[in-house]
């Protein structure tokens, strides 16, 4: 009698296969849950104007809103901030540091506001927005970067725009 040999070892292979793109494939029916989630620019604050060292420091704030019904964080959103139309710097909000099962969780139908801060430094480029800033004046500050969602089987990074 001779033993199965090559065809048993070629079945189990075969059989390893089959569980991990199954997985791959249950993974992925998450995905246009989670790509209902949106980052909305919710306000630009002044923290501080320097006006030795000719820079202002803001905190944006965005409002995160999971519209999906699955739960998920966001370890990471980086950006550039506008102001009446001209780039006034780039900036992130990240938690990547920080292990999943310690970051805020958004659970479904959740709207949660995240901050961040960012510094303007004076140049010729930028000089009359960066004194209407500084002088407290009207400014349309509007936002455009990218956002990542992250579950423990996904990680997806998504593109945003939104102005004040």
């Amino acid at each position: 009698m001779k033993p199965p040999g090559k065809i048993i070892l070629y079945v189990a292979i075969g059989c390893l296969f089959a569980i991990m793109g199954g997985m791959v494939y249950y993974a992925s029916l998450d995905e246009p849950e989670l790509k209902k989630g949106d980052v909305v620019l919710l306000s630009v604050e002044v923290l501080d104007v320097n006006t030795i060292e000719n820079h202002i420091n803001l905190e944006t704030i965005f409002l995160v809103k999971n519209h999906g019904n699955k739960t998920m964080t966001i370890p990471m959103i980086s950006y550039e901030l506008f102001a009446n139309g001209k780039s006034i710097g780039t900036s992130s909000y990240s938690t990547e540091d920080i292990p999943m099962t310690g970051r805020a969780l958004f659970l479904p139908g959740l709207e949660m506001p995240l901050d961040s801060s960012i510094k303007i430094k004076l140049t010729e480029k930028i000089n009359d927005v960066y004194n209407a800033i500084a002088n407290g004046e009207y400014v349309e500050y509007s936002v455009k970067g990218m956002y990542t969602i992250e579950t423990a089987w996904h990680l997806i990074e998504m593109e945003f725009e939104s102005s004040l």
